[in-house]
């Protein structure tokens, strides 16, 4: 069996603030700090044995929190990178709805079909990252792996590993900075979502 404990980056000050990061690239912040802080200690005893980031500095971050016992050389795939959102990037949630009535729409209620204006596809994040996940299990068969990710990443991941689709994506929760989600690949290469979002060494710093 091969197990994938997939990480979401600690917060930032774009998180803090309620605006729509994508690919800008930014460290955590205070909290964010703080959180890694805790994963690292939470992350002592898991058997990592393979870690892989996203290349994005807030994740890379994350990564290197979550390394803090295990010492392993830290990978890069840029599948992992949070989705592109061209006009959408650096803009508040209170922006976006006034501004993209229609965009906004589909993000809430089928964001399968959700594009923004000069950014990715949904599909197109969907693919990439189901790719970046069977890849990774392929490379690492039977290996314990630390994936440090981005929410709507991460999101995609889970609805792929779930068996539900791209268009199963309204089913799957939002998960939560530094937050810990496992999902096991047997030798046959079914997925199974073991648990997600698990937020227990930062419950009192993270916001609900």
């Amino acid at each position: 069996m091969t197990t994938l404990y997939i990480i979401r980056h600690g917060e930032t000050a774009g998180n803090d603030a309620g605006r729509f990061q994508g690919s800008t690239d930014c460290e955590l912040n205070e909290r964010g700090y703080a959180q890694a802080e805790r994963l690292g200690e939470r992350c002592r005893d898991l058997p990592f044995e393979v870690l892989i980031s996203s290349p994005l500095v807030r994740a890379r971050e994350t990564a290197s929190a979550a390394n803090r016992y295990h010492g392993l050389p830290l990978r890069i795939d840029a599948d992992l990178a949070e989705m592109h959102c061209g006009d959408w990037e650096g803009k508040s949630w209170e922006e976006l709805r006034a501004e993209y009535v229609e965009e906004m729409a589909l993000w809430r209620e089928k964001p399968w079909l959700f594009r923004s204006p000069g950014g990715e596809t949904m599909q197109q994040v969907y693919d990439r990252v189901s790719r970046a996940l069977t890849r990774i299990c392929d490379a690492y068969r039977g290996k314990t792996i630390a994936v440090v990710s981005h929410g709507c990443a991460i999101r995609n991941g889970l609805s792929f590993c779930s068996g539900k689709g791209i268009e199963g994506l309204n089913d799957i929760p939002w998960v939560r900075n530094t937050s810990i989600s496992r999902v096991d690949q047997d030798d046959d290469g079914h997925f199974t979502v073991v648990f997600t979002d698990d937020i227990e060494h930062v419950k009192d710093i993270v916001k609900l």
